[in-house]
C-alpha cells in the first residue's frame, strides 16, 4: 500500500467517524438506537463498510479481504449479543476462515483472476463450512434435522471427491 493510499483510508475513516458522531449530536433517536446494548457490534460492521470503500476507491483488492473478515465477525457478535448466545463461540470460530475465503474470492475477482479466487477462496470456504457443520452439530445446533445429519458432511466430502477427479490434468 503506498503512502498516499494509506493517507486516503485514514481520510476516508475520520471523515465517516466525524460524520458518525456528528449525527450522533443531531439525532437523538439515533443516539438512543446507538447506545443500545445490542448494537455495539455493527461498528465492526460499519468499519468493514470503510475497507470496502477503501477497496473500490483506491481500487486495491487487498481491502476486501480486510472488509469481509471485520464485517462478518461484527455479524457474528452482533448476532450472539443480540440472542445471549454466547455459548456459540464454541463453534462459531469456525467461520472464520470462511470469511477470509470470502475476502480472497472477491480479492482475485476484482483481480481478475476468477479461477485464483474459486480455487483459493472457495477451498477455505468449504474448509470453514465442514468444521462449523461439524462442531456445531456437536454442540446439538443441527438437532432439528435428527440422527442424518452427518449425511451433510458424507454429501460435501463426495463432492470434494469427484471435483479432485473431474479436474483436468
Amino acid at each position: 500500500m503506498s503512502d498516499k493510499t494509506g493517507r486516503a483510508v485514514v481520510a476516508l475513516t475520520l471523515i465517516l467517524l466525524g460524520a458518525y458522531l456528528l449525527a450522533l449530536q443531531f439525532f437523538p433517536a439515533l443516539r438512543v438506537y446507538a447506545l443500545n446494548e445490542s448494537n455495539w457490534p455493527l461498528l465492526l460492521v460499519g468499519l468493514g463498510g470503510v475497507f470496502l470503500a477503501a477497496a473500490l476507491l483506491t481500487r486495491n483488492p487487498r481491502w476486501l479481504v480486510a472488509a469481509v473478515v471485520v464485517s462478518g465477525v461484527g455479524a457474528i457478535l452482533y448476532w450472539q449479543n443480540a440472542t445471549g448466545d454466547w455459548a456459540s463461540w464454541s463453534y462459531m470460530w469456525t467461520l472464520l476462515p470462511g470469511l477470509f475465503g470470502v475476502g480472497l474470492f472477491l480479492m482475485h475477482v476484482m483481480e481478475g483472476n476468477l479461477r485464483n479466487g474459486i480455487v483459493i477462496g472457495g477451498t477455505l470456504i468449504v474448509l470453514s463450512g465442514a468444521a462449523f457443520l461439524f462442531f456445531s452439530s456437536m454442540r446439538g445446533a443441527f438437532a432439528f434435522l435428527g440422527t442424518y445429519w452427518p449425511l451433510l458432511l458424507v454429501l460435501l466430502g463426495i463432492i470434494l471427491l469427484a471435483q479432485v477427479f473431474m479436474r483436468p490434468r
